[in-house]
């Protein structure tokens, strides 16, 4: 069945945007009656029906609203961009699927991508949110420096930096606790320099390892938000 995503949902009927509305009619040439699945992007799933086909504002009528599904420990992905965009929008594709609260890119010393628009990564995670079916929407931040990273905390939360350099204190797999909102941060190829994990280190972040083989970094990024998954 169609799975189509839109937060315009009140008094038992939800209106898909215009592009949305045209992928139904148009392109899927769905028709008045067809039943369909709708996301909110908040954890809200439903069974509807096409109720007016206006391709500009489809308005679907809800037959059902299905429990909302299970939310897991929060999982946060602060990772530097790559420098070729199809690596880090696999990334951002795969990591939704597997199932991720925030991804923040962030600006390092030896990061080879300055600059990030993240109006096409908003369209990928919308779209990898209908295919996976998946309740929650992550929210995607800016283009951050590492710095200001450092600085985010929450009550309960568990900081983690990842990198390849001798002195850290674990494996992620093992540090990581069950019930912890948890942020990880994955550097640039090349990785962090030693200033930037001293920095994070006095920040009170906590110095991991990922495994022994050495990552790329959207392999990294993909593998810390599976650990944090299977730990949660």
């Amino acid at each position: 069945m169609s799975v189509f995503y839109t937060t315009d949902i009140s008094h038992g009927y939800a209106r898909l945007s215009p592009e949305e509305s045209a992928h139904c009619l148009r392109v899927l040439r769905m028709k008045r009656g067809d039943r369909v699945e709708v996301i909110d992007g908040m954890g809200g799933y439903y069974d509807a029906v096409i109720d007016t086909a206006d391709p500009k504002g489809c308005v679907l009528e809800i037959t059902q609203v299905r429990a909302p599904r299970s939310q897991k420990d929060r999982i946060h992905i602060a990772i530097a961009p790559t420098k070729l965009m199809d690596r880090f929008e696999w990334f951002v594709e795969k990591a939704v699927e597997i199932g991720i609260d925030e991804i923040t890119p962030i600006r390092c010393q030896r990061s080879e991508r300055r600059v990030l628009k993240t109006e096409r990564l908003d369209k990928l995670i919308i779209s990898t949110l209908k295919q996976a079916k998946v309740a929650h929407k992550p929210v995607l931040h800016g283009l951050t420096p590492f710095n200001e990273i450092l600085s985010v905390t929450n009550e309960g939360s568990d900081r983690f930096i990842a990198h390849c350099e001798s002195n850290r204190t674990g494996l992620l797999k093992d540090l990581c606790v069950q019930g912890h909102q948890t942020l990880v941060l994955i550097g640039p190829e090349g990785d962090f320099t030693p200033e930037e994990i001293e920095q994070a280190t006095n920040s009170g972040f906590i110095p991991v390892s990922l495994g022994d083989n050495r990552l790329r970094t959207e392999t990294a990024g993909i593998v810390a938000c599976h650990i944090l998954h299977v730990c949660g």
